[in-house]
């Protein structure tokens, strides 16, 4: 049955987001990580268009244009750049807003738990940044946004998981000036 398959898929993932976030100290955001997911306006969406090698949401919009279980998770989940738009600049228009840093961690640790429940036995490292390289997130973030998050993606390609979520541990989430170093090297 597809709910069952989708309710197996969506708790891998949050386990595998949850175990992330508590290697970097992350551990109020690891247990509340996507719990709108359960959620009946997204769950039932999910199992609906359920495959199994990628987001229902991605068959939901196809089907009819656009995703209402989208649409309901990024506007309660603050580890997604949609959910960071607001009223910019003098002109009033609504665009992109810089993430506090808390939330791009989560958001790395989300793509690459992603890459891994989605390509499975055959998930390496570069996976999640080849991921980011192919979509059109960079365009649709704030650039302070996209650079911490390529530059720790790019540091997982060249380096590995662990050697990133220590250095997001000992560098940046437990730096007394959050994310200074992080921000040195992301200057836009």
């Amino acid at each position: 049955m597809k709910a069952i398959e989708h309710l197996k898929t969506i708790t891998r993932h949050k386990i595998k987001v949850m175990q992330g976030c508590f290697r970097v100290g992350l551990y109020k955001q690891g247990l509340l990580h996507d719990l709108s997911k359960y959620m009946p306006t997204e769950f039932w969406v999910g199992a609906r268009y359920y495959q199994g090698d990628r987001s229902p949401n991605n068959a939901e919009r196809e089907d009819k244009g656009y995703s209402e279980a989208w649409i309901h998770h990024k506007g309660r989940n603050k580890h997604h750049y949609e959910y960071w738009t607001d009223y910019t600049g003098e002109c009033g228009y609504i665009g992109p807003v810089k993430m506090p840093i808390r939330y791009v961690i989560e958001m790395f640790e989300d793509r690459v738990a992603a890459s891994k429940i989605y390509r499975g036995d055959a998930y390496t490292d570069r996976d999640p940044l080849a991921y980011y390289n192919r979509g059109h997130a960079k365009q649709l973030m704030h650039p302070k946004t996209a650079a911490q998050l390529e530059y720790l993606l790019r540091m997982l390609a060249d380096k590995g998981e662990e050697y990133t979520n220590a250095y997001i541990r000992k560098h940046i989430l437990h730096n007394d000036r959050e994310c200074v170093i992080l921000d040195l090297l992301c200057r836009k």
